[in-house]
């Protein structure tokens, strides 16, 4: 009964990179009836050391599109997997406007904003993630956050999510072995996402969330009653 207030109709996921994928890999394990992958770029080394699974070196040579790829995988467990080899921007972006929730996996600040934009104006609740890691004392440090936006709490939204690209220094593209950090935070949309629909109990209704690695400390912000 807990388990099929999942069952709903559409879940779309921008952006397969790192997080993205490990989005894909947890909501393909519910009965949602079908998942949308939006990403128009190819499968490379960089990605099979931030992503779940492991392709060979075959597959990598091969350069398939990571919607391929990843649809080709998932699709042995979940049969309504809709790829859409394309990132989403003002020509295509109404193939969002059927969606029930979406998940954006993505670094671009301006086709963000597109997405937010347009999401809000379709009513369709989503979850952004985002992951800002620097070097220091020669170790990793930095934060990981999850922000919900809903019909019921979005003036939040342009305070918490970056939505211009250039915003400041980020070493997450130069250091590829941080899997793990990518996998928390999908696990930790996804497990908005499931108390949204009430699969989780949430007394906190937090909209806003972030982990610091340093100081191993998740914080919440942005709830509402």
């Amino acid at each position: 009964m807990i388990t099929q207030k999942l069952a709903i109709g559409r879940v779309a996921i921008i952006g397969l990179g790192g997080t993205g994928a490990y989005v894909l890999d947890l909501v393909a394990k519910t009965p949602v009836k079908e998942i949308h992958l939006f990403d128009k770029d190819v499968l490379l080394t960089h990605n099979a050391f931030r992503g779940p699974g492991a392709p060979s070196l075959e597959e990598l040579r091969a350069k398939p599109r990571k919607v391929d790829h990843l649809a080709a995988i998932y699709s042995k467990m979940h049969r309504g997997i809709v790829v859409h080899p394309a990132h989403v921007d003002i020509n295509n972006v109404e193939l969002l406007r059927p969606m029930d929730f979406a998940f954006l996996c993505m670094d671009d600040g301006a086709a963000k904003k597109l997405l937010v934009q347009n999401l809000e104006e379709y009513g369709i609740s989503f979850v952004d993630v985002g992951m800002g890691i620097y070097v220091g004392e020669n170790a990793l440090g930095g934060v990981l956050r999850v922000t919900t936006s809903t019909p019921k709490q979005r003036t939040h939204v342009a305070a918490r999510i970056p939505l211009a690209d250039g915003n400041g220094p980020n070493d997450y593209s130069s250091n590829i072995q941080i899997a793990d950090l990518n996998a928390l935070n999908a696990a930790l949309a996804v497990i908005k996402w499931k108390k949204l629909f009430g699969f989780y109990m949430d007394f906190a209704n937090e909209h806003h969330s972030t982990y610091g690695i340093e100081v191993q400390l998740l914080t919440k912000a942005e709830g509402h009653t």
